[in-house]
């Protein structure tokens, strides 16, 4: 007589091993799943990521505003002012001259918001500023973390430093221009024909000329200088933050 096995026996419970298997498989993807999505949560609520950005906004933003003010300047007619009024062309040449500089503020402005992000979620096998200041002062003492940090600062604000000479560089342009201006004020000048009523009209006309471009360029390169110092404030106040996080940083691993 062939024996039969009871219900939940052995051979019942092998054959719902598999589904109690998948079972536990799916636990555990939906408790990965949970996790991830706690760990994208935390990473959008945290304070880093959500000023992530935060320097380059403040460039764009600042940059846009001014291209906007030179944009309506454009559309009422005073570009075209200016440049009729400057036969020497010297405006151009300080406009091109703070286009290189913008070009350069942009790069350094980008390349520090991308080292304030490599503090912020600092990962070692990312060749960073913040990495290579952590392995330079890897089982140093309080003082020589201390010039390691002063050597930092320096470097990082020789880097910003071309910004601020573009900038001044922009009035010193403007003022060869309002020198410029004048002799060319003053080359059709003749004291000893003043008297003669044929050549004051000429003479007249020359020196207006002379003056537009001693004017115009002087406020051409006084408007760029000072759009090009506000872009090295904010270039100098993420410096600022760049170097006191990854000092910061050091010291706490270091405590570590």
């Amino acid at each position: 007589m062939a024996h039969v096995m009871p219900y939940g026996s052995a051979e019942g419970d092998s054959g719902s091993a598999p589904s109690n298997l998948n079972d536990q498989i799916g636990q555990t993807s939906e408790a990965g799943g949970q996790q991830h999505l706690a760990w994208l949560l935390q990473r959008a609520r945290g304070g880093v990521d959500r000023n992530r950005y935060m320097l380059l906004f403040r460039f764009a933003l600042v940059n846009l505003l001014a291209f906007g003010l030179l944009g309506a300047a454009y559309l009422q007619g005073y570009v075209d002012y200016v440049l009729a009024a400057d036969p020497t062309n010297f405006c151009i040449v300080i406009f091109m001259v703070f286009l290189a500089g913008l070009g350069i503020s942009a790069w350094k402005v980008t390349n520090t918001s991308w080292e304030l992000n490599q503090v912020g979620a600092f990962d070692p096998l990312i060749k960073s500023r913040a990495s290579r200041y952590l392995a330079e002062i890897r089982g140093r003492t309080d003082q020589s973390r201390a010039l390691s940090a002063s050597a930092l600062r320096l470097k990082l604000s020789s880097r910003i430093s071309v910004v601020r000479q573009v900038g001044h560089s922009l009035v010193m342009l403007g003022l060869v221009g309002t020198v410029i201006g004048f002799i060319i004020a003053l080359s059709g000048v003749d004291p000893s024909r003043a008297g003669d009523v044929d050549a004051v009209g000429p003479m007249v006309s020359n020196l207006i000329a002379g003056m537009s471009v001693a004017l115009y360029t002087t406020l051409v390169g006084s408007l760029l200088s000072l759009w090009m110092m506000v872009n090295f404030q904010i270039l100098a106040s993420g410096t600022v933050n760049l170097i006191t996080a990854i000092v910061e940083l050091g010291e706490s691993r270091a405590g570590a």
